[in-house]
């Protein structure tokens, strides 16, 4: 007696496993999106923390109301402050200014963070 069984999956098995990963990704993704778009905010936020303390011992030390963020930003010892890498694009403040709040814009091209 001759037996037809065949082993794997049928297509409607792997059909419902598709669709079922393709739900799951569908829910994780905006998810990965918002938590994404929150840890790039933060890391940029507290860059302008520190540009903006040392901005403000800066000019307390030389009593200067503006200078360049160059000025401030470097590996010389005269820099109160060590490059950091961008990690969304961002571009910061030029001039900064007394009083003022230190901006970063284009943040991932889209949102702008001022730290005042």
């Amino acid at each position: 007696m001759k037996t037809n069984t065949t082993t794997g999956f049928t297509l409607v098995e792997i059909m419902i496993v598709v669709v079922i990963i393709g739900l799951l990704a569908a829910m994780a993704i905006p998810q990965f999106q918002k938590v994404r778009a929150s840890s790039q905010d933060k890391s940029v936020t507290n860059n302008l923390r520190q540009m903006s303390n040392a901005a403000d011992q800066y000019f307390s030390e030389t009593g200067r109301s503006s200078f360049a963020s160059t000025d401030m930003v470097g590996t010389n010892s005269t820099q109160a402050v060590k490059p950091f890498p961008t990690v969304a694009g961002e571009t910061y403040t030029d001039i900064l200014l007394a009083g003022s709040a230190v901006t970063a814009s284009g943040v991932a091209g889209a949102r702008t963070i001022t730290y005042q």
